[in-house]
């Protein structure tokens, strides 16, 4: 008996109605299990801050990232009181000023907070100009001082450069080379691991040859012999595309043996069985039921692997290899603190270690959230 078009149409609208419903269940339920994770729903606030920082870093930089002042200036000292005045609801900052007794140690100028002249914070204030997305002309910035004296929040590196400014500003060029990486990697791990887990055969078990060999490379020395490949007079969006691609070239093959073994998995489930049994095309088994079921684990996988990428991309700047003059990055920034001179008589040079380990840690506690509400077993 067959039947009329009309209902084929309906009860095609019925299954795709059925499956929409049960795909929007399954997010709730996650999304209902990742809010009772305290670590997790603090990591996606602290991830939500670092991503709107690093696109808006110049509106909340309170100063020119590349404005020299005062080399290895302390960081201001703010507060709310004021000596002889008495103290408000309104941050002060007190300038770091330079006397003429020399410090019998570095014989460099004293320098010391100026509490004869507090200057009054003030916030969403005019301050230098640039351009918002570079193509918006814009000169407000969420903090600055009132009468626009410079303002440094964390003090200043040897050229008298904001460290706190460059580290905001510095966190699009770190965070950019991460998420694009991690964006190829998973992209690049996925597709491959399933064809591997899905064809078998003499096509996997050479592929996973090829698979071991790239892990059975010593990693950091691989980095650093192929990121002295490309020349140092290269422009820097070469040199920034030749990062990601050693990043990314490197990073692909424990994902996508991870994604083979949970494919090989899936393979053997019922329903995958069920839909081989009744004819279904390759493409429709991947797209339908294999990929699916493998984006819960590249998702947690991809979250806990971005503060790798972050750790590998500030020490390869640290090391020179990574961004050079006059980008900006938290690698670069550590370049300053390479002596434990500098660092014992400037230890807040190392201020940019605390935006790597901010970020770090965000993506770690998220990452965490999602494992459990993803897998809750």
């Amino acid at each position: 008996m067959t039947v009329p078009a009309r209902f084929e149409g309906e009860e095609e609208d019925t299954r795709l109605s059925t499956a929409s419903s049960v795909s929007q269940s399954y997010l709730r339920l996650v999304w209902r299990r990742f809010r009772r994770s305290v670590p997790g729903m603090f990591g996606l606030v602290l991830v939500a801050m670092l991503l709107i920082g690093s696109l808006f870093a110049d509106f909340f930089a309170p100063i020119n990232p590349r404005q020299p002042s005062i080399a290895f200036a302390p960081p201001d000292e703010i507060g709310f009181c004021i000596p002889d005045q008495g103290c408000g609801l309104r941050p002060v900052a007190f300038p770091i000023t330079e006397s003429e007794e020399l410090d019998p140690v570095t014989f460099q100028p004293i320098v010391a907070p100026d509490y004869a002249n507090p200057r009054r914070i003030v916030f969403f204030a005019q301050g230098w100009e640039y351009r918002l997305f570079g193509l918006i002309p814009a000169s407000r910035h969420f903090i600055q001082v009132e009468d626009g004296s410079p303002l440094h929040i964390l003090g200043t590196d040897k050229l008298g450069r904001d460290i706190f400014s460059r580290g905001v500003v510095g966190s699009r060029i770190s965070l950019a080379i991460s998420l694009i990486s991690i964006a190829l990697i998973t992209i690049l791990g996925t597709l491959l691991g399933i064809a591997s887990g899905y064809i078998g055969g003499r096509f996997d078990m050479w592929f996973q040859r090829f698979v071991e060999i790239i892990l059975a490379f010593p990693q950091l020395p691989l980095y650093l012999a192929l990121a002295t490949l490309i020349p140092v007079t290269a422009p820097s969006f070469l040199f920034l595309s030749f990062v990601v691609l050693v990043i990314v070239g490197l990073g692909w093959a424990q994902l996508s043996r991870e994604v083979r073994g949970k494919t090989m998995a899936l393979a053997r489930v019922d329903y995958v069985r069920a839909a081989m049994a009744v004819g279904a095309g390759d493409w429709r088994i991947i797209t339908r039921h294999i990929l699916p079921n493998v984006m819960s684990h590249v998702i947690v996988a991809v979250t806990l692997g971005i503060p790798t990428i972050v750790l590998l991309e500030s020490f390869l700047g640290f090391l020179g290899f990574a961004v050079k003059p006059p980008l900006i990055s938290w690698g670069l920034m550590l370049q300053d603190a390479g002596t434990f001179s500098v660092i014992g008589s400037y230890p807040w040079i190392l201020s940019p270690v605390g935006f790597v380990l901010l970020t770090v840690f965000a993506f770690n506690a998220l990452g965490d959230g999602l494992r459990d509400a993803v897998d809750p077993y």
